[in-house]
């Protein structure tokens, strides 16, 4: 069942951005990289779940699925990523989709589909007619499938030096 997250979560969110890191981030990153990643990508943003912006699939009481979109100036999720809570211009500024994590058993199910299916209906109701992010590269291809294109490949260089690549990313709202 899907559902906005509320500040309750946090702890299960948190766990998931985690494990879904140690999970899958190994068969695109180094074990430097994924131990890194595991600190400063998985790292929940309360923002989200506050703006009311944040999406959580539950099986069994159990959270397997986690994403959403912002209305403020943060582009990805992370320790690094900066903390700009500028709100958006709607009308000038793209809307940002967020730390989207799976459980690794609940992967190629949909789950992201429908968390950014209603990230992209809920960003067109707020106004906006684009959207921004900024993957991991175990996200790629889900973005791709659901009509990003890439940017540009971007060094993301976390709080104790490691690098990672990433990938920004666009798309409409249409």
């Amino acid at each position: 069942m899907q559902r906005l997250a509320v500040a309750a979560d946090a702890p299960a969110v948190a766990e998931l951005m985690r494990s879904s890191v140690l999970d899958l981030f190994p068969a695109y990153y180094d074990e430097t990289q994924v131990a890194s990643a595991a600190v400063h990508i998985a790292a929940l943003d309360v923002a989200l779940i506050d703006d009311g912006t944040y999406y959580l699939h539950e099986v069994g009481g159990e959270v397997v699925a986690c994403g959403g979109w912002s209305l403020r100036n943060k582009l990805f999720n992370g320790t690094g990523a900066g903390a700009d809570g500028r709100l958006l211009d709607p009308a000038s500024e793209p809307a940002r989709i967020r730390a989207m994590f799976v459980r690794r058993d609940w992967t190629r199910r949909g789950l992201g589909r429908a968390i950014l299916d209603s990230s992209v209906g809920a960003a067109r109701s707020a106004g906006f007619r684009s959207l921004a992010l900024m993957a991991t590269l175990p996200g790629v291809p889900l973005y791709k499938a659901l009509g990003f294109t890439e940017v540009a490949r971007v060094p993301l260089t976390m709080p104790d030096g490691v690098v990672l690549a990433g990938v920004a990313m666009e798309r409409g709202v249409d």
